[in-house]
């Protein structure tokens, strides 16, 4: 599959450069709006929950913008995880007709949603960092930190996307059911709430929750400009692994009946 993959990375390529041009063919502005609404997006949060709610982090006293850049930071990380593990669920059966018309390697299409995915978060995060820049709370050389959580972050959801992705050709509701998995996964990740104010005896939900360690990873760079606990990722590491080679089984497994499936 590898071997496949470079085979056909100006595939891919063109594949992924197509649905960008594509998303904002006829539009005034173009590809600049892939700026403009997360830029707005952000400034929203900014202001509303830091300025005009004044939501405030456990044990802060004067900083006005700390939930603010907890909430953006979180809501920016957990958008991209789920766009890549629902863009990969979906797109073999999007790409039906593709599948039936062209001879080409099945494994690309998940990895094309997964760079399309990356593309979108790549523009936010750079506006994100930059935004941090400006208001003065840049987190430093931490921040390349950043790099290994994010390589983390995208293999465990293109396991389970692969692994959707495969079953989803053949059972339609694993698109139903991760509809609403993915609504109760959010709530049980520390997004919109930090984890200190959850009572002592509920906390224990959060720990099950395999991305609560990379979610306090990227808040602990953003807000306090410190190193991930890298301990603490081991169990999101070997889950990424496992959901990976599941995914990858179940495609070698079932990707020869996906035509006459679909």
């Amino acid at each position: 599959m590898a071997r496949a993959l470079w085979l056909y990375r100006r595939f891919v390529a063109s594949m992924v450069r197509r649905e960008f041009v594509s998303r904002y063919l006829g539009s005034l502005l173009g590809a600049i709006w892939a700026l403009i609404t997360p830029l707005v997006t952000i400034l929203i949060y900014l202001l509303i929950f830091s300025a005009v709610m004044r939501g405030k982090l456990p044990g802060e006293s004067g900083d006005s913008l700390g939930y603010g850049i907890f909430l953006c930071t979180g809501i920016l990380i957990w958008t991209y995880f789920a766009e890549v593990v629902s863009r990969c669920q979906g797109t073999f059966v999007e790409n039906a007709n593709l599948l039936k018309k062209m001879s080409f390697p099945r494994i690309t299409l998940p990895i094309i949603a997964l760079l399309n995915g990356t593309l979108n978060f790549a523009l936010v995060s750079v506006l994100f960092v930059a935004l941090l820049a400006v208001v003065g709370r840049f987190p430093g050389i931490e921040v390349v930190a950043f790099l290994p959580l994010l390589a983390l972050q995208q293999a465990l959801a293109l396991g389970i996307g692969i692994l959707l992705g495969t079953l989803h050709v053949f059972f339609r509701d694993v698109g139903q059911i991760w509809l609403v998995t993915v609504n109760l996964w959010f709530w049980v990740t520390p997004i919109v709430y930090h984890q200190d104010i959850l009572p002592e005896g509920t906390r224990w939900i959060l720990r099950l929750n395999p991305l609560t360690p990379l979610f306090v990873a990227y808040q602990r760079i953003v807000l306090e400009s410190a190193w991930p606990d890298w301990r603490t990722l081991l169990p999101t590491l070997v889950l990424a692994v496992v959901m990976l080679g599941l995914g990858l089984f179940a495609f070698r497994s079932l990707s020869g009946e996906m035509v006459d499936e679909l």
